[in-house]
């Protein structure tokens, strides 16, 4: 029997605050009360700031980030469109996947997983396009299954520099509400999230922006869609309804987590899950270990993606930490299964639970055969979180 608490690092779903599950032990009401439109347009205002868009349009499907995808996808985009995407990792692959599947024509950049979103090559791509055959631009913006942050306003930038009018499509699952993400001033069209990763609700909720570029888009797209049509969705959320039933408890959870993202001011957030992700990677180091992604501009701040040294099955790391220690590590997916482990750092996260990860971690990597000098990579992190404590609680100060 094991005892204690189960200890969650993986990268959502992530831990979900105790006033978050208070706040969803609610009794069941009626989604189409006179005042339940009162309650919930706070919510998409409130989603606006999260994605830091004033112009923009905030939907929430029930489901997950894949829901938000399809959504985006199938309101914007008509059969045969062609689209320019890459694969970097499990999750930009399988939205080139979804994006064939639903009949788009994908223009493919395939890159090293560990890489980011190729930049350059977009641009040669783009600029070639004389005739505009490229209806939309895909950008993973943290690639979960690498730990790679991809630069979305140089993606941005290209398409303006190319003269390109095609649409910025942007998953942000893993990176909104715990990293920097600016939808109005990188000219993101279609925004995409989920509700148990930076915003620690539970699964169930696809949260999608769009600009007013991608509304007009899906005024003339002939993508097939019926449950996630945006005409059905903006003519009730105006007055803060839904044209089928919603989680209700989940946006209630959703009310909560809101509440503390703001109250802690989302640039202590970002700050927050920066210096907690360092503390990680100084541990890292300091094993000996290399992480997933290529070069320090592209390190994620929601997840830490570790390799191995190939004598030592990284599967074997993830099974001990749980079996024996109660913990869940992230697994190394598809072409890294094995080689690679995670450790999920965001949300409702703190020092604490960051050195326990560590100090599982290197008891997992050792009896999985590992060359581990015990304590090592706590001590690193340790030095990291003291050094920058004062400075972490000046930055929080000053955002209250």
């Amino acid at each position: 029997m094991k005892t204690g608490i189960h200890h969650l690092y993986i990268p959502g779903p992530t831990n979900v605050p105790e006033a978050v599950r208070r706040a969803m032990n609610v009794t069941m009401q009626d989604h189409r009360a006179p005042d339940f439109g009162e309650f919930t347009l706070g919510l998409f205002a409130d989603l606006k700031k999260l994605f830091k868009t004033t112009t923009g349009t905030v939907m929430m499907f029930p489901g997950s980030g894949t829901a938000a995808w399809e959504a985006a996808i199938t309101n914007t985009l008509s059969p045969g469109d062609k689209v320019l995407m890459s694969r970097h990792g499990q999750f930009s692959t399988l939205w080139a996947e979804m994006a064939q599947r639903l009949g788009l024509e994908v223009e493919l950049v395939d890159v090293a997983w560990g890489a980011g979103a190729p930049v350059n090559e977009f641009a040669r791509r783009l600029g070639a396009d004389r005739k505009g055959e490229i209806k939309a631009v895909f950008v993973t913006h943290n690639e979960t299954a690498t730990g790679v942050t991809s630069d979305v306003k140089a993606v941005r930038r290209v398409m303006e520099e190319c003269f390109h009018d095609a649409l910025l499509f942007v998953d942000g699952v893993s990176s909104i509400g715990s990293i920097d993400f600016r939808m109005d001033e990188w000219g993101v069209d279609l925004a995409i999230t989920g509700s148990q990763k930076g915003l620690m609700c539970p699964a169930g909720m696809g949260i999608l922006a769009a600009s007013e570029k991608a509304l007009l888009a899906a005024k003339t797209a002939k993508g097939r869609r019926a449950y996630f049509e945006f005409n059905d969705m903006l003519s009730l959320n105006a007055q803060g309804y839904f044209p089928y039933t919603p989680p209700v408890p989940l946006l209630h959870g959703l009310r909560a987590s809101l509440d503390r993202l703001l109250d802690e001011g989302l640039e202590t957030v970002f700050a927050r899950h920066t210096r907690l992700a360092t503390g990680v990677r100084r541990a890292v180091a300091a094993w000996g270990m290399d992480l997933c992604a290529e070069h320090s501009s592209l390190y994620s701040d929601t997840v830490t993606a570790i390799r191995v040294h190939p004598d030592v099955d990284a599967r074997e790391v993830i099974r001990i930490g749980y079996d024996r220690y109660n913990t869940a590590f992230g697994s190394g997916l598809a072409r890294l299964a094995g080689k690679v482990f995670r450790i999920g750092h965001l949300g409702d996260m703190n020092e604490g639970m960051c050195l326990t990860a560590l100090a599982v971690a290197e008891m997992s990597l050792a009896e999985a055969g590992a060359k581990i000098e015990f304590g090592s990579g706590i001590a690193a992190a340790q030095s990291h979180y003291a050094a920058t404590r004062v400075r972490h609680a000046e930055l929080r100060i000053a955002a209250e």
